[in-house]
């Protein structure tokens, strides 16, 4: 065979090749261009997207109110009173520039800097992207004393740029109107209002000041909020700190901007930050550039710790805080218990990826941590009470620190089988592959026994825990150290912890299962033994929870017999069982109820919640840190205000089964 030809024998020429114009690219890798692809994620990109753009005009200084509106037929409307999208001819082109605006890659006022002196948008990629993913899109803009309108079908013209009205004198601003394309999002049924609500609210703190209205007609009644949030970040890091007990009353705000010099001259790097802290254990940092979530931080992140750290040393050493002989506080120290958003403005923002997850502009580390040193040093001069209450809240810190050195020298990766300070319960799998081989964390010495004689012990590991381990969220490092189930955990694992101070040790390539499954009964007390895990993860093994290692088993809640079967059926709902019994009214229908992990043989657990082939396991994911950080902080922990107010809220939609 000809090494040029193909199996079939055709040729490769240049026929084979086909260019894609336009949009159809968009179309036919979507993944490539919309943060989250075509899941969830992806479908209300379109929407921050499209919201972003809006922004973008409160930022420049032309606009003061943005409005969304979810429609009833899954649409979606954002509306702005800015400037107005330019409906001029673009001469090189040959069209307006708002057609090339929506069906050009790369086209945009972004590009430009004295268009827009920051923005939200990368590549400007933004709009087109949405009007090639929607079944229809449509802009009406109000500019001149004129109303304009254009529309497009799947990424093309539809209806050309035209006017179609009069605008009011001094009245300007954009709407845009898209339906996005439910062949490309196959299983997504619209917008979700609290997430959109979210990222709303959101935007609000950070503008400090812009109006953003949001209306869902999609119900048997429209429901409007308005969000407004003048106090800007430090309003947010209130917000953020709300469930927790204060250390002092009113949040700290540093902001200004440096003039920062790069290779293309200087640039103007505006900081904003808002902290306050208070006296629980974790900590929540968010940052921020251009409006953009940065879940992994970045240059902007790292300016602020240095800064903060330095400046908080200075003031100690200066007031004399510390007494002789104890060990300083580190950065995380200072960091426990404080709640942060940190947010930067800066022209051409540069991300390490589209999805914008982390930061990489030198200028922005050089910029926050000069202004967070001078004003937060102004502000703890100005401030003696909230000084002492930081500078000891981080003492306190560092000497549980040094009270769990011991109790961290069990964290380090080890053989657990070989550390005869552990219970010894793990029976370990044969496999030394951590990509096949998995771990069951299982609620009770009973069950426990009942998987190890079940379990596929080529590549299933079985860890039983006894009763319920600790609460984290209400606890110190030290405390939790000294807890027999939660180091028997860490060992097992064998990758170390996160929050252990400037020494941390979590090394996700340490780990030494990919699948740590969480495998507890199906009754009340097996739900809180999982929140507590689930905590546990959160707070210190958050990478595993990100590289999608950590499972949850699901074993079923009944097994049922349908008159003379030997075979056993398993059902996981009661929606399923009803299901089942609607069936087989007048057939004898046996069920038996399980409602612990115990009450199967191994047999049984085997084939309903452990085979590979047919169980049924939930992967943990993270869809919103913001969200998982306060729902954790209200369901375990220490203000019981809160927790009480979540249960009455959603009482109704709970199942008690005891």
């Amino acid at each position: 065979m000809n090494g040029h030809e193909n199996g079939n024998g055709s040729d490769y020429t240049a026929d084979s090749i086909k260019v894609l114009r336009g949009l159809e690219g968009v179309r036919k890798r979507p993944a490539m261009y919309v943060q989250g692809g075509t899941g969830v994620d992806g479908y209300h990109q379109l929407l921050t997207e499209i919201i972003d753009n809006a922004i973008d005009e409160f930022l420049a200084g032309y606009a003061d109110t943005v409005e969304v509106t979810l429609n009833a037929d899954g649409s979606a409307t954002v509306t702005d009173n800015g400037r107005g999208l330019p409906v001029d001819m673009m001469k090189r082109e040959g069209r307006p520039a708002i057609e090339v605006i929506f069906t050009e890659l790369h086209a945009g006022g972004k590009f430009d800097a004295g268009a827009y002196k920051v923005s939200g948008g990368l590549h400007g990629v933004g709009s087109s992207v949405v009007n090639a993913l929607s079944n229809w899109f449509v802009a009406e803009v109000r500019r001149d004393g004129k109303l304009y309108r254009i529309g497009f079908e799947n990424g093309a013209v539809s209806e050309p740029l035209h006017v179609i009205g009069t605008a009011p004198a001094g009245v300007s601003g954009s709407t845009v109107t898209f339906h996005p394309d439910h062949g490309v999002f196959k299983e997504i049924e619209g917008f979700d209002y609290s997430r959109v609500r979210r990222r709303l609210r959101e935007l609000s703190y950070l503008t400090g000041g812009v109006r953003i209205v949001l209306t869902d007609n999609r119900g048997a009644a429209p429901r409007t909020e308005t969000f407004h949030e003048v106090g800007g970040v430090a309003a947010y890091a209130t917000f953020l700190a709300r469930e927790g007990t204060a250390l002092y009353e009113k949040a700290i705000a540093i902001k200004g901007t440096a003039t920062v010099p790069t290779d293309g001259g200087a640039h103007d790097v505006e900081v904003d930050v808002g902290l306050i802290h208070t006296a629980g254990y974790g900590q929540t940092v968010l940052t921020y550039a251009n409006m953009i979530t940065n879940r992994d931080g970045g240059t902007h992140l790292t300016g602020f710790k240095s800064a903060y750290t330095r400046a908080l040393n200075n003031y100690a050493k200066a007031k004399n805080i510390l007494k002789k002989g104890e060990a300083a506080p580190t950065g995380d120290d200072f960091l426990e218990g404080i709640a942060c958003v940190i947010s930067v403005k800066l022209p051409d923002p540069q991300f390490e990826s589209q999805a914008k997850v982390k930061l990489l502009n030198a200028e922005a580390q050089t910029a926050v941590n000069s202004v967070v040193y001078e004003k937060l040093t102004e502000a703890l001069e100005e401030n003696p009470k909230v000084g002492r209450a930081i500078i000891d809240k981080a003492a306190q810190a560092a000497r549980a620190r040094e009270a769990a050195r011991k109790a961290r020298d069990l964290v380090r990766r080890a053989n657990p089988l070989e550390n005869d300070d552990l219970p010894g319960k793990l029976a370990d799998c044969q496999s030394q592959d951590p990509s096949v081989s998995e771990v069951y964390i299982v609620e009770g010495d009973s069950a426990g026994g009942t998987a190890k004689q079940g379990r596929e012990r080529r590549f299933q590991a079985i860890l039983p825990l006894r009763g319920k381990i600790l609460n984290v969220e209400k606890a110190n490092l030290g405390k939790i150290l000294k807890n027999a189930e939660i180091r028997a955990m860490i060992a097992a694992i064998g990758a170390g912890i996160e929050g252990t101070g400037d020494d941390a040790h979590f090394s996700i390539e340490d780990v030494r299962y990919h699948r740590i499954i969480i495998m507890t009964d199906a009754d009340v007390d097996g739900s809180h033994i999982r929140t507590l895990l689930l905590t546990f993860f959160y707070r210190y093994m958050r990478p595993i929870i990100d590289a999608g290692y950590l499972y949850i088993a699901q074993p079923p809640l009944y097994g049922l017999r349908i008159g003379r079967q030997k075979e056993m059926q398993y059902v996981y709902d009661e929606a399923a069982l009803a299901q089942v019994q609607r069936q087989n009214r007048d057939k004898k229908l046996e069920v038996q109820r399980f409602k612990g992990l115990g009450e199967m043989n191994a047999e049984q657990l085997w084939e309903t919640t452990m085979n590979p082939e047919t169980r049924i396991l939930k992967r943990v994911t993270i869809d919103d840190v913001l969200e998982a950080s306060e729902t954790f902080e209200v369901l375990m922990g220490t203000e019981v205000p809160p927790r009480r107010e979540f249960i009455e809220t959603n009482a109704h939609l709970a199942h008690l089964d005891v």
